[in-house]
């Protein structure tokens, strides 16, 4: 991506940043069917500056940032921790992967984000988190009730690493409490630190991901971020590029193709095809696809079995299957298992007609 303002993230649907969905295999599986960007999750200024960078042998250039066993504190034994992955040789996640930086400090965030700048096509600072390990030292959500601390980490980010860098700084936040308490936090974000995008979820820090999102100034949001070069990513309650185009046209009468970038959490969690044109696939097809790119890029089981209990029916013999496995070898083994029942016709259909 360029470290242009404007047009950078304008039109592209995206992949949310999410703990633990958002490593590797989930996000290159969004990429191959049709998302634009993913966004890694959230990762801590003090953790990935703990890291060392490693290429990891025979894969396809996969590069670790692993915290050194040294670091890892008394009593921990194993190799040393991995904190973030990607595969910078690959294209989709060359052009695609946006880093989503977690701090509360400027200098902090300056050096976390060039820790990692070679490896990644944009940096975003979390200003939208309302968990409590996120804002309980005063980053994610928090940012919002310290605007100028915001803007100074912002400031920082553009001066010193974007612009020497050529690449985009951008900010998820959150809706206030108050229409006009947001608009005037936007308007100031847009005009003062030289942001390239700005991702809004639609909901206030305290409403519950389960209430229906606020949209109704989004219109007025779009038309601060126009007015400085900034583009728009909305975020909250979509549930595929259907229906993304659907809010922006029928709802919000916005070009979702040039005016207004759309943001996927929990569907694409549950099914990383829902960036699909023609629809998304069903969890039959997507799950072994899946666990092809979680074996490829040597995915840790645990994370792999994660995605499994988030993607799989909890109703389906699989699931069960799939939650029992030890190995990874087992997983492939059940998935082989799963695509040939999937080519099976019903039973149903076998019975020949009287």
């Amino acid at each position: 991506m360029s470290g242009g303002r404007a047009g950078v993230y304008a039109g592209k649907l995206c992949w949310a940043p999410m703990v633990r969905a958002g490593e590797l295999p989930s996000r290159l599986l969004a990429l191959q069917h049709g998302c634009d960007l993913v966004w890694s999750p959230e990762i801590v200024d003090k953790k990935i500056l703990q890291t060392e960078r490693r290429v990891v042998a025979g894969t396809p250039t996969i590069v670790e940032y692993v915290v050194p066993a040294t670091l890892r504190g008394k009593g921990r034994q194993g190799p040393g921790e991995c904190v973030f992955r990607t595969a910078p040789s690959l294209e989709a996640e060359s052009r695609g992967l946006v880093f989503q930086l977690g701090s509360c400090d400027a200098e902090l965030a300056v050096r976390a984000a060039l820790h990692v700048v070679k490896d990644v096509s944009g940096i975003d600072l979390n200003a939208g988190c309302p968990k409590h390990f996120s804002v309980h030292s005063g980053m994610g959500a928090a940012l919002l009730s310290t605007p100028d601390l915001l803007c100074e980490i912002l400031e920082a980010l553009v001066q010193r690493v974007g612009r020497p860098h050529d690449i985009p700084i951008s900010v998820k936040i959150r809706l206030l409490p108050e229409q006009s308490a947001t608009l005037l936090l936007v308007e100031r974000l847009c005009k003062t630190t030289g942001i390239s995008n700005l991702t809004v979820h639609c909901r206030t820090r305290d409403t519950r991901n389960s209430a229906p999102p606020d949209r109704s100034y989004v219109r007025q949001l779009h038309e601060v971020c126009q007015r400085h070069g900034v583009s728009l990513v909305l975020n909250g309650g979509i549930r595929s590029r259907g229906d993304y185009e659907q809010v922006c046209r029928d709802e919000l009468q916005l070009d979702p193709t040039r005016d207004l970038g759309g943001m996927i959490a929990e569907s694409a969690e549950r099914n990383p095809t829902v960036f699909r044109r023609a629809g998304p696939l069903p969890w039959t097809t997507y799950v072994p696809q899946y666990i092809r790119e979680a074996t490829a890029r040597g995915n840790h089981l645990g994370n792999t079995k994660y995605m499994l209990g988030r993607m799989v029916p909890g109703k389906s013999r699989f699931y069960r299957l799939f939650t029992a496995c030890k190995t990874a070898e087992s997983v492939e083994k059940v998935a082989r298992e799963l695509e040939q029942a999937s080519e099976d016709p019903p039973e149903s259909s076998k019975r020949p007609r009287r």
